[in-house]
Formats: structure tokens, C-alpha cells, sequence
């Protein structure tokens, strides 16, 4: 049965996780902290828009983030960091080199978006390859493991390992291994609710184990823990914030907080306190992944003129309620904080 929002999909997930945090102990002795992370879906061609556009938002985000960054700082005295999941179809060096440059200066990280549609395991591997080098190569950007360049991951249109019921915006079942092969260290698409994308599993880090014939793999998989061991072959989901917000018609249609900013979703005091509420945690360590789709101007001025800094400064507020510590991430160094907190192997 179809519920409103797709709720049939995330409301028993969502359960499942309130359970979970309930159960969850932080050890007293040690502080918590709270690695937060903001992954921009950075589409500079959103809407089809010329090139001198195109080139003119991605100049606003050069120009003003680096200052917004100095001034946020975390509670070690780091800048806030941003990372920009940049499309591989909209690839052009003069708008990447800006978001280079940024990376840098420390302010921010370069990682892997793109949107497809049913052309093929061939295509979908040359078109990667051919991207993460001109972005290691030529720009300098990403993490080298054992000399090659490994990276994060955002699916276009939510539809990562083909999970759309109908089958668009992806047509590949084993994307996962696919992203593995290609040198993946973590996917970060979720949450997508109430898209039908949306998995089962909610407010998880957690390793999914590709089945090659079946789609949306990542619907389930291990949760990450101290001392587990991930499952061989399996590729870390990295998800943000998924609940609901207090509504009176929440019952009927429930209103979803899935840890957005945009012109439509500012920052507040509540939704910074239901973030850390729903945010996945390993031992002491808390990890709150924010998205949001920053290069149209209606998201663009209102992000670049308070609500990045609204938000940080709301959850630094959050954090010192709870007497909590804030750290900034970018999507890599949030990856080696989740392995530190549970003792696997880093990878980035």
C-alpha cells in the first residue's frame, strides 16, 4: 500500500532508527563531537542557463564562501568546509578551477555527481574514469590511495543502483560494484524521501552489499559499528538527517525534515536540534550530513547571504546545549572520522 510522502517506504526505518539512538550510550567520559558535513549537488547548467551564467555562480560561490568559511569556525579553530559534488556532464575545466582553488585554501572538497539514464555499463564507466582523472589530473582534486584517485559519490535524480520503480536515471543493477571498481569510497545520495528512491534503511551509516541482479542494493545493508567488520565487497552509505517535523496535519501528510537548505528550507533552532536528533552516531561521535542544490541563484543568494552561517551557527548553539563539541568536514575527511570512530581501516 502507498502511503503519503512514500512513507511506506521510510516510516518503519525511521522507527527502527528512534529505537536505536534511544539505546544508543555516550560514554561520559569523553566528549561527543559532531562532524558536520554539507554536500552540495553543485549544477552550475541547472536550468539550461548560457555559459556566462554558469560561470557567473560558480564565481559567487569563489567569491564569497572563503569568507563565510573563515568566520565559521569550529571548535578547534577550523573553517567551515563545503563539498561540492560537481556533475561529470557539466564538466568544463574554467568552472572547476575555481572550485579547486577553494579546496586549496582549506575551505572546501571536490567530489563526483552525475546523472544518467539507461545508456550503459560502458558508457557509465568511460564517462567516470574520464572525469575522476580530469579532476585528479588536471585540477589537482581528490585523495590518492596507493596511487590512485578515489572519491565521494551523489547519484543524480536520487537513483542510485537503478532504485527508480521505472527504471529511469540509472538502468544499471550493479552500480554499486561498478562504483567500487571505479574507486568509490562512499556514496552520500540519501535521504531522498519522498522520492520512491528512498531505502528502507533511515539515519544510517551502514555497508551495502551489491547484488548484481537485483536493483537498489543499498536498500539495507550492516550498520556501522565499533569493532564490526564491513562485509566483503560492500561500499559505505553515508546518510543525512530523515524525520518529520512538528505539524498538526503530520498524521495525515506527514511534513519531512531531510536536512536541506535552499530558499524554501532556512536554517532554525529546530530543525538544528532534530538534525542531531536523527543524525547517525558511533560511539562519541555524531555525523551530520546537510545537502542542499547551490548554484541556482533562488539557493544560491539566500545560502551565500546568512543561511550557511545561520545553520552552523544554529547547530553550534544545538551542540553547546548539549554541551557537545563541533568539528567541520568535508564528505572525505567525514569518511575518515566515521572509520576512526569505529575502528576499520581508513580509506581516504
Amino acid at each position: 500500500m502507498k502511503l503519503p510522502r512514500n512513507a511506506q517506504l521510510w516510516l518503519p526505518g525511521w522507527f527502527e532508527a528512534r529505537r536505536r539512538h534511544r539505546l544508543h550510550r555516550f560514554d561520559a567520559s569523553r566528549p561527543v563531537t559532531v562532524h558536520l558535513m554539507f554536500a552540495d549537488h553543485f549544477e552550475p547548467y541547472w536550468g539550461e542557463p548560457t555559459d556566462a551564467v554558469a560561470r557567473t555562480r560558480v564565481a559567487a560561490w569563489a567569491e564569497r564562501w572563503p569568507a563565510i568559511a573563515e568566520r565559521q569556525r569550529d571548535d578547534a579553530g577550523r573553517p567551515a568546509q563545503w563539498t561540492f559534488f560537481y556533475p561529470e556532464e557539466e564538466y568544463r575545466p574554467e568552472l572547476l578551477e575555481p572550485l579547486a582553488g577553494m579546496s586549496r585554501r582549506g575551505v572546501a572538497g571536490v567530489e563526483v555527481h552525475i546523472h544518467h539514464d539507461g545508456e550503459g555499463e560502458a558508457d557509465f564507466m568511460h564517462r567516470m574514469r574520464t572525469f575522476v582523472t580530469a579532476l585528479s589530473r588536471d585540477h589537482g582534486l581528490l585523495y590518492l590511495v596507493n596511487g590512485r584517485p578515489v572519491f565521494g559519490f551523489i547519484h543524480g535524480n536520487w537513483a542510485l543502483d537503478n532504485s527508480r520503480p521505472d527504471g529511469r536515471w540509472c538502468g544499471l543493477n550493479n552500480e554499486l560494484t561498478l562504483l567500487r571498481e571505479l574507486g568509490c569510497y562512499a556514496d552520500f545520495t540519501m535521504p531522498a524521501a519522498p522520492d520512491p528512491c528512498q531505502t528502507r534503511l533511515v539515519n544510517a551509516i551502514y555497508w551495502a552489499v551489491d547484488d548484481p541482479v537485483w536493483p537498489k542494493s543499498h536498500d539495507t545493508g550492516t550498520l556501522v559499528e565499533a569493532g564490526v567488520r564491513p562485509p566483503t565487497g560492500a561500499l559505505l552509505c553515508v546518510q543525512g538527517p530523515l524525520t518529520v517535523r512538528a505539524h498538526p496535519r503530520w498524521r495525515v501528510v506527514p511534513s519531512l525534515e531531510v536536512g536541506e537548505l535552499a530558499g524554501h528550507a532556512p536554517p532554525s533552532r529546530q530543525r538544528a536540534e532534530r538534525w542531531l536528533d536523527a543524525a547517525p552516531r558511533i560511539g562519541n561521535d555524531v555525523f551530520v550530513k546537510l545537502f542542499t542544490h547551490g548554484a541556482p541563484e533562488r539557493n544560491a543568494v539566500p545560502l551565500l547571504g546568512g543561511f550557511i552561517a545561520s545553520a552552523i551557527d544554529e547547530v553550534r548553539a544545538a551542540c553547546g546545549r548539549r554541551r557537545w563539541t563541533l568539528s567541520h568536514a568535508t564528505a572525505a575527511e567525514l569518511v575518515d572520522a566515521i572509520h576512526a570512530a569505529s575502528g576499520s581501516v581508513t580509506q581516504v
